[in-house]
């Protein structure tokens, strides 16, 4: 029974409040859809930071794309050896997730002990940062210490088709019953981020200004040329 809400149900009533959580804050606050930014009260380590956080999370979510999307067999097919493709997941991948846990350490770290700062931080900033350091600290375990020092461990043959089934609509609990625990709790964390996601300034996400790189130049003229201009 457990087995069937962690990895059938409770995935499926995160997604749906990740969804229909959007919709409603998006329709009902639109004022609180921001990052607040803080920069103006601490720059030096919200810079270094937030950079090597943001780089090295978008190089993790890739990687985790094709981990999880892309059936093994495929990459087989393609010619990548398992060998090949977990040698680039552990040197890889951990040399990213290293840049991305070093830069929300960096962040949690000046949210907590920065006066400013913590004083202006809301408890769902502090529970979001929590939470990303847990997830990504347990990831980083789970692809550079699980792989190299307890033994191998084939995601690709459990988690990737379990996850694939969710997408689906045809989820089987059978394939993360064995999981490594690490790997499973890194599973249920990163659930229960897109649970409160809609709720928190991870919304800034979906608010890329693209539109800011197609804006029309501001022309400033001195007040007396306008003026000669006329005469």
């Amino acid at each position: 029974m457990w087995q069937q809400f962690l990895w059938v149900v409770y995935p499926y009533v995160m997604t749906t409040i990740f969804i229909v959580g959007h919709i409603y804050r998006y329709n009902t606050d639109q004022l609180s859809w921001t990052a607040k930014s803080s920069e103006f009260l601490e720059k030096k380590q919200l810079r270094i930071g937030s950079l090597m956080f943001h780089f090295g999370i978008l190089a993790v979510f890739f990687g985790h794309v094709v981990g999880l999307l892309v059936p093994k067999s495929l990459l087989t097919n393609m010619g990548i050896s398992e060998a090949a493709y977990h040698q680039g997941a552990i040197y890889g991948g951990g040399l990213v997730g290293i840049v991305a846990f070093a830069g929300i350490l960096l962040l949690f770290i000046r949210r907590t002990s920065n006066a400013r700062v913590r004083a202006t931080s809301s408890t769902g900033d502090v529970v979001v940062v929590v939470l990303l350091c847990i997830i990504m600290g347990m990831g980083l375990y789970n692809t550079i210490g699980f792989n190299l020092f307890v033994g191998g461990f084939d995601y690709r043959e459990t988690i990737a088709p379990w996850f694939r089934g969710l997408l689906t609509f045809t989820p089987d609990a059978a394939y993360m019953i064995h999981v490594p625990l690490f790997y499973q709790l890194h599973v249920i964390f990163s659930f229960a981020l897109f649970g409160i996601w809609p709720f928190t300034r991870l919304v800034h996400v979906w608010s890329v200004p693209v539109s800011y790189f197609r804006r029309s130049f501001i022309v400033y003229r001195r007040r007396n040329a306008v003026h000669n201009s006329r005469i």
